[in-house]
């Protein structure tokens, strides 16, 4: 019995290769890529506050390695509506935080579609 103000969203939570993913009816949530757009924007937002002054700064600071701290501070270059396919858990299937990783990602936001598009669609 649900309560008049509560709403029922039915979600699974398992992994899919090393992905954490959320499996709702007609989407799939990958969890990592969400909480490194995330946190990407969180400390560019530090950088921009100055709260930090470096990337390096940043990475002492989370106890990360640089090199993840700047991968994941190149998400905050992707495409709004890019970005707006992965919250919304309509991201093509291959595209996961560990392809950011791999591989690099051009600033142009028309090239990062056409990259979008090779994966084919959304599961």
């Amino acid at each position: 019995m649900s309560l008049p103000n509560e709403t029922f969203i039915p979600l699974r939570f398992h992994r899919r290769g090393g992905q954490r993913v959320l499996q709702g009816e007609h989407e799939v949530f990958d969890v990592n890529l969400i909480e490194a757009i995330g946190r990407a924007f969180y400390w560019q937002n530090l950088l921009d506050d100055a709260v930090f002054a470096s990337a390096s700064d940043i990475a002492r600071a989370e106890g990360m390695h640089f090199r993840n701290v700047c991968n994941f501070l190149r998400l905050t270059l992707l495409a709004p509506d890019i970005i707006e396919r992965v919250l919304a858990g309509k991201q093509p299937r291959r595209m996961s935080l560990v392809w950011f990783q791999r591989n690099s990602l051009p600033v142009e936001w028309e090239r990062q579609r056409v990259i979008v598009q090779s994966f084919g669609e959304a599961p």
